[in-house]
């Protein structure tokens, strides 16, 4: 069964699955204004609700357009700070390794051998991982796949990377590997506290991500601000470890020629994560965090919601910085297979 904390901080049961009229609706997508439009042909045809901010090195809310306190799940942008737990566990892996924990990769060979040589170094085999089957996402590697006679496979579903981490912090830590996913699990008592810890904020639910994992709920402020301290952690810390190897290997992260990657390539220092239902958060060098939540999940919106609030950071003074946002900004409207409109933000 799924846990909540109330505001208060007590830890609750969430039942689930829960009725349809019970389940309470966060600020954070009650709240949300309009700060996308869908355009086709000059005309607005659809629009996206959403909440965005930005927090100041100390932790502050620098500005805010919808709500910033209410819960959220961060979904796959909790993976870096899911990792930082990977650490202060005892796992001790190669910054390639280390990326792909934060990573929901495309599937590439060197993505798989990757999660693989997480597994060999704590003496375990792709057989111990309990993430979800699926078939890579990037094609090319997809269509390989398929024709090497093989089908949905752990190692080839997109969180294998952070689940493979898991795994292997669990061997070194001498904890049980095989119920990892237990949110009472000595390490995923750890993530929480972690995410509490780094976020600022308690974690008010934990529920089952679409991977299989633990997923925490708590405010997008906290997970702007967690990136913001992760970005701009001091040396020596599991923090600046993370950071360290997200900048470094960017594509482990994402995946080749992904906006994602490109925008972590362009600003030394960035950490960047998407995650499902359309959030996205970024810590920056200076301290900064940035996080982004689409109410209707239209993750058509997020990137360009997301590069509108870097804009407004100060990113773009580089030829670099503009390739990358034009990239995250790239949402175009198709008739006939034809750009005729785009999604573009409004009011950030």
């Amino acid at each position: 069964m799924p846990s909540g904390r109330s505001r208060a901080g007590t830890l609750t049961a969430v039942t689930e699955p829960a009725t349809a009229a019970s389940p309470s609706v966060s600020p954070a997508l009650a709240q949300a204004p309009v700060l996308a439009h869908v355009v086709r042909g000059g005309v607005v045809e659809s629009v996206h609700r959403a909440s965005v901010v930005v927090t100041a090195a100390d932790g502050s809310t620098e500005w805010v357009l919808g709500d910033a306190d209410g819960m959220v799940f961060p979904r796959s942008s909790n993976k870096p700070l899911q990792a930082v737990a990977l650490l202060r566990a005892g796992w001790d892996p190669t910054p390639e390794q280390l990326a792909l924990a934060c990573a929901s990769h495309l599937g590439e060979p060197f993505h798989l051998e990757t999660a693989r040589g997480t597994l060999a170094a704590a003496g375990l085999g792709e057989g111990d991982l309990q993430n979800t089957p699926d078939y890579p996402i990037d094609e090319p590697s997809r269509l390989a796949w398929i024709r090497a006679g093989h089908d949905k496979e752990a190692i080839a579903q997109n969180c294998s990377g952070k689940h493979a981490g898991m795994l292997a912090a669990c061997v070194a830590a001498g904890w049980d590997a095989a119920s990892y996913r237990d949110p009472e699990h000595p390490l995923q008592q750890l993530v929480t506290r972690t995410v509490e810890e780094l976020a600022g904020a308690p974690v008010e639910a934990v529920v089952v991500d679409g991977c299989g994992a633990p997923q925490h709920g708590f405010p997008l402020a906290g997970l702007a601000r967690a990136f913001g301290r992760v970005a701009a952690a001091a040396e020596g810390t599991p923090e600046r470890r993370v950071a360290d190897a997200v900048g470094a290997h960017p594509e482990h992260v994402s995946g080749t020629g992904r906006p994602a990657a490109r925008l972590i390539a362009a600003v030394p220092g960035l950490v960047a994560k998407e995650g499902a239902e359309a959030v996205f958060a970024v810590g920056l060098p200076d301290g900064r965090g940035v996080a982004v939540k689409v109410v209707d999940g239209g993750a058509r919106a997020a990137s360009v919601l997301l590069a509108a609030a870097l804009r407004r950071a100060g990113l773009g003074a580089t030829t670099e910085e503009q390739a990358a946002l034009a990239a995250l900004e790239d949402a175009p409207v198709l008739g006939h297979g034809e750009r005729v409109g785009a999604v573009v933000a409004v009011g950030i």
